[in-house]
């Protein structure tokens, strides 16, 4: 059945909606549904920075479990100085010397207080501490010459975590902070989600590897590192497939070479409309469910989004900065889905930006922009790469920011606000 929605036409077929030239929200959503994250398993605490946490962290613990002091100095009974005073010094009789792991062999009494180091739990009695500086003290005496209150300079058994407490939840980002707390835990091997793997391919007969003499004609491969270095940010293990020349056969090998091994494949190159441009046949070729023929968007239009055995095949441009801008706002969103980020991860947050200069095109599709962040009189601000042209990857050197034209607008004047999100 045919049926028109937003002036382009979609065929229902095989359980999947086929659809060409659409938005790149309608684009993305597509993409998201046909996504699944991947399976959780247990990884070492000193491996876990940077996963993403597959389990309700409770605590178990108080943290710290005791009463400690933060200080070196001297635990004592907070009555014992209500009248202390230059004038009048109060001297109390050093019980013992508590160092940070030891603990107290003797409870604190009127009259009495004890060496305690930083870190060593209060002793019984006590109920103050007062550190080095603020005394006068000898082997056998500390004398004290101001009052103490109850609880000065004591951490609390829990004033961290408190025992019982949800700490995280699954979809979290392990950061340094979620790291030690984890370990503050005594949790060993953290439950988080597998990192998939992601295979790449390049496609075209003029491409060169790195490291190859240069000659007439052709290019040195740039989106493969390009593309892998933002698959390994986001959390992905990555496989290079090499590159396949500009014929059905040989993309379609590397594909089905692809899909036996890894998760998800990205390819660069051949989504246009060209004689050479094969992606999409090699796709159906292996039986991949075509969802996406190209998106309303400039740069990064050409593109084509399918899926083989629940595998997502996200095929790009082979202009650097299309793919990089397709991948962005298309690709990254499933690959966080994938990687167990929580939902409101998948998609970036957006907020506005003042433009620093002015962009002077207009934008018939919506157009995104890249450039840098920067903060300036108390107002967010973008800083635009220099050219913002198809094939001009340099301009993502030192990117940050990426800002959204909506289709319509006319030339983006200077101090004009638009909506961006970071990368």
């Amino acid at each position: 059945m045919l049926t028109e929605c937003y002036a382009f036409t979609f065929v229902k077929d095989r359980g999947f909606i086929m659809l060409n030239r659409i938005s790149y929200t309608k684009a993305r959503r597509l993409v998201l549904d046909a996504v699944h994250q991947m399976s959780s398993g247990s990884c070492p605490v000193e491996e876990s920075f940077g996963r993403i946490l597959a389990q309700e962290l409770t605590a178990s613990e108080n943290v710290p479990p005791f009463d400690r002091s933060p200080y070196d100095g001297y635990a004592f009974r907070a009555a014992d100085t209500v009248h202390a005073s230059k004038e009048h010094p109060v001297t109390l009789r050093i019980l013992e010397e508590i160092p940070a792991g030891g603990i107290s062999h003797f409870r604190v009494t009127e009259g009495t207080a004890v060496k305690i180091l930083t870190g060593a739990p209060i002793p019984e009695g006590a109920d103050a501490v007062r550190m080095f500086e603020k005394t006068v003290f000898t082997k056998e005496t500390v004398t004290l010459s101001a009052p103490a209150r109850t609880g000065e300079n004591i951490v609390c058994a829990g004033e961290d975590v408190k025992k019982g407490s949800v700490l995280a939840q699954p979809g979290m980002r392990i950061d340094a902070g979620l790291c030690g707390v984890i370990a503050a835990q005594n949790l060993a091997y953290p439950l988080v989600y597998e990192r998939p793997l992601a295979g790449f391919i390049s496609t075209g007969s003029e491409l060169l590897e790195v490291g190859e003499e240069p000659r007439p004609g052709k290019i040195f491969d740039s989106n493969r590192f390009a593309l892998m270095s933002e698959m390994q940010r986001l959390g992905c293990r990555t496989a290079f497939l090499g590159v396949a020349k500009d014929n059905t056969e040989e993309i379609a090998e590397r594909m089905e070479n692809g899909l036996a091994q890894c998760d998800f494949l990205v390819v660069t190159g051949g989504v246009s409309v060209g004689d050479y441009d094969l992606t999409e046949k090699a796709m159906e070729s292996v039986g991949a469910e075509i969802l996406v023929r190209g998106i309303e968007i400039k740069p990064g239009m050409a593109c084509a989004y399918g899926v083989k055995d629940g595998k997502l095949i996200a095929a790009l441009s082979g202009n650097p900065a299309s793919s990089l801008i397709n991948f962005h706002v298309v690709t990254a969103p499933a690959i966080r889905k994938m990687c167990g980020l929580s939902e409101d991860k998948w998609i970036p947050e957006t907020f506005p930006v003042v433009m620093e200069r002015a962009f002077m095109k207009s934008s018939p599709l919506d157009r995104f922009l890249r450039g840098k962040l920067y903060l300036c009189d108390g107002t967010v601000r973008m800083r635009l790469s220099q050219d913002q042209g198809n094939v001009v990857l340099s301009s993502s050197i030192g990117a940050d920011i990426m800002a959204v034209i909506p289709a319509g607008h006319g030339p983006v004047a200077a101090g004009e606000k638009l909506e961006a999100f970071l990368l």
